[in-house]
């Protein structure tokens, strides 16, 4: 039985996820990357990750690296982008690309305040040409050094922290957005895992 302690907690915790913020792991084959994500997404505060392996195998999640982070992020699986791209879409969210391309974007000028859906790819093949056909824009990270590209889960969480950020300005940590009814169910749930 969860003391009242570990209770406030999770309510806590829950009261500053961001259900409209969520990140999309693209085949991404080593799953210590996959971990990581998801770590630095319970600390970010998302509800939610996305895989869609359309090359590789759904990677197996140890507790070792994610430190746990499984537990408290739902992971949604897909193996067809337009699928994964109608599930998005029918949530009002803005889905993007980790792309470096003439037409992509600093992730600075993006706003993510609002409903957000990233897309991290392979960490040698980077974001599929399926995966980027089903995005509304490129996003890059600007970088001053002769390296071109980051680790996956680095890069993931540079971009979260950038939302972060944003959200924070904005008033988002606690999420007023969140009903309390919403809370509570998910608290439930919390509760028997």
């Amino acid at each position: 039985m969860p003391t009242e302690r570990r209770i406030a907690k999770f309510r806590r915790v829950l009261a500053n996820r961001q259900p409209d913020l969520t990140v999309v792991c693209e085949n991404i084959h080593d799953p210590h990357n996959v971990s990581a994500i998801l770590r630095t997404c319970d600390a970010a505060g998302v509800l939610q990750v996305h895989l869609l392996y359309t090359e590789e195998a759904f990677p197996e999640l140890g507790k070792k690296s994610s430190a746990s982070a499984k537990k408290w992020i739902d992971t949604i699986k897909f193996r067809n982008p337009r699928d994964l791209r109608q599930h998005l879409k029918d949530r009002g969210f803005t889905i993007y690309a980790t792309h470096l391309g003439h037409r992509s974007v600093s992730i600075y000028e993006i706003d993510w305040t609002k409903p957000s859906a990233i897309i991290v790819g392979n960490e040698h093949r980077g974001v599929s040409d399926e995966a980027l056909a089903i995005a509304d824009a490129n996003v890059y990270i600007p970088m001053f050094g002769m390296v071109e590209s980051l680790n996956v889960s680095v890069a993931t969480a540079v971009i979260l922290y950038e939302a972060v950020r944003q959200r924070l300005q904005e008033g988002r940590y606690p999420n007023p957005d969140l009903p309390n009814d919403w809370i509570e169910a998910l608290l439930k749930d919390w509760l028997e895992r």
